[in-house]
């Protein structure tokens, strides 16, 4: 399984302070060379002004904040400091599952979106940062669909959520009306699960964590244009993968987040999920590949679950090497969200990225009636 891989081997690029300075890559649209993709993206790292949060870099280039937490351990998220490296973690094996629909990681807490291809297009993966269920209240795995999208949507929270939020001393009203202060934000795409949906927020940063009643939270960009992609009775396949191993280049590749807390036990008490995901990763081609795999480095990368795709061959790049060789790119991406929260239209929000490509390119809902949670 080969890589749609932006590459910085080929790039016109400059070498200044280990990092190749290179214009940004789009981080959630990418093509798919066929069946056998399993990576996409590239990892890459920006300079840090005093004015900069993980916050403000994880929203300009479509990640989580709980996944550059993960690839920045060492970096005081609210306070990295001028001329601090920070490690955008941009690139994303795809989960184990078909490649049809959304299918959404909860351990990555991340979605993707498989449109089917037009006549003569190549297929894309469409990928966005997600907030999901707290612990308590998790997001449920599984199968399901979207039956039914709606724009500006009022929010009628059950009474369950309505007792959590009095035992806070933040009483919420019956119904909460369309605009600013409706934590569903601007669009909404029903679930056949009862009481689960797809949302905007009205509180951007929490997206990336988990800080919902069970619903998928998304920032006001990404479900906007999620919105106008994806048609009623498209599939949604919701499984918790922390363990991603996949085939770049003819080697493979482990990517790790940390399990969810209540998951933690089951998965890093144990290396059979760990094992069972690289061997799946390998199949049938071991003959075409280097499937020597190094499992020392292999448990390391479980362990450390920095977020980011490392080689697990004993001849590939260590995490070192990948972060050494990543593009450095600017703070603010041409792209990038402004105050009001609209992107700016340098760049075309769907713009593609292609193969070794370089492109510069809180709280739930139900109208009247119908109650969700989120």
């Amino acid at each position: 399984m080969l890589v749609a891989l932006i590459g910085v081997s080929g790039c016109a690029s400059i070498l200044e302070g280990g990092f190749n300075r290179a214009e940004p890559m789009r981080p959630d649209r990418f093509l798919l060379t066929g069946s056998e993709t399993d990576v996409v993206g590239a990892v890459q790292v920006v300079v840090a002004r005093h004015e900069d949060t993980l916050a403000d870099f994880a929203r300009r280039y479509g990640l989580g904040f709980d996944e550059i937490l993960a690839a920045n351990p060492d970096v005081d998220p609210w306070l990295p400091g001028r001329g601090t490296r920070v490690i955008l973690p941009t690139q994303y094996v795809l989960p184990n599952a078909p490649r049809e629909g959304i299918v959404v990681n909860l351990a990555a807490l991340r979605l993707f979106y498989f449109p089917t291809p037009e006549d003569g297009m190549q297929p894309v993966v469409i990928t966005h940062p997600i907030g999901i269920g707290r612990e308590g209240r998790r997001t449920p795995v599984g199968r399901m669909r979207i039956i039914e999208k709606t724009e500006q949507p009022t929010w009628t929270p059950p009474m369950s959520i309505r007792r959590d939020y009095a035992k806070r001393g933040d009483p919420l009203p019956g119904v909460v009306p369309p605009g600013p202060d409706n934590p569903l934000g601007s669009h909404a795409l029903r679930l056949s699960r009862p009481s689960y949906l797809l949302h905007g927020t009205n509180k951007p940063y929490g997206v990336g964590m988990r800080v919902s009643s069970g619903c998928l939270r998304l920032y006001p960009e990404d479900i906007e244009r999620l919105y106008e992609q994806v048609p009623i009775g498209t599939q949604v396949n919701i499984v918790n993968q922390p363990y991603l191993a996949g085939q770049h280049g003819g080697t493979v590749f482990l990517q790790a987040y940390p399990p969810l807390s209540e998951d933690a036990a089951r998965w890093q008490g144990s290396l059979e999920p760990l094992q069972r995901a690289i061997v799946r990763a390998i199949g049938d081609g071991a003959s075409e590949i280097d499937s020597e795999i190094d499992w020392d480095r292999a448990r390391d990368v479980a362990e450390q679950a920095r977020a980011i795709p490392v080689s697990i061959s004993p001849r590939g790049p260590s995490l070192e090497q990948v972060i050494a060789r990543a593009r450095r790119v600017p703070p603010v991406p041409p792209w990038s969200v402004g105050e009001r929260g609209e992107l700016n239209p340098v760049v075309e929000a769907g713009a593609e990225t292609g193969l070794n490509e370089e492109s510069s390119v809180t709280r739930r809902w139900g109208p009247p009636g119908r109650r969700a949670g989120s």
